[in-house]
């Protein structure tokens, strides 16, 4: 009897596949450089803002200058913020500003994670 009861725990229930999703909503199609955390909060900050100061978005990201630094420069090479750096006084201030290209590049990347979203719901 106890063979019998050992054979069926044994026996696995049948696991749903993967779900294939449609090519134009996988996850590998993400854009890359906007999926960072801290560069997707970059953007983000600047498209409901004219432009921030580098001072502005270390304090609204909660991020360090060197962090910043290095991401604002990687969305700068890529054309989606544009920079302006200027001086107060005697003081520098860095000046950023989401280009045409970039809100595209964000809008097709917030179009892309909704339907990767709503494939997810359809499931």
């Amino acid at each position: 009897m106890a063979g019998k009861q050992n054979a069926a725990r044994r026996e696995k229930k049948p696991q749903p596949g993967p779900v294939d999703l449609p090519a134009a909503v996988t996850a590998e199609k993400l854009d890359r450089l906007i999926h960072e955390r801290l560069r997707l909060g970059i953007l983000s900050a600047l498209s409901v803002n004219e432009s921030l100061t580098f001072n502005e978005l270390k304090k609204l990201l909660d991020t360090t200058d060197g962090n910043l630094s290095v991401h604002a420069r990687k969305l700068e090479e890529a054309g989606y913020v544009g920079c302006t750096k200027t001086f107060e006084g005697r003081m520098p201030r860095t000046d950023y500003r989401l280009t045409a290209a970039g809100r595209r590049a964000l809008e097709r990347y917030l179009d892309h994670m909704e339907a990767l979203i709503q494939a997810m719901r359809d499931r």
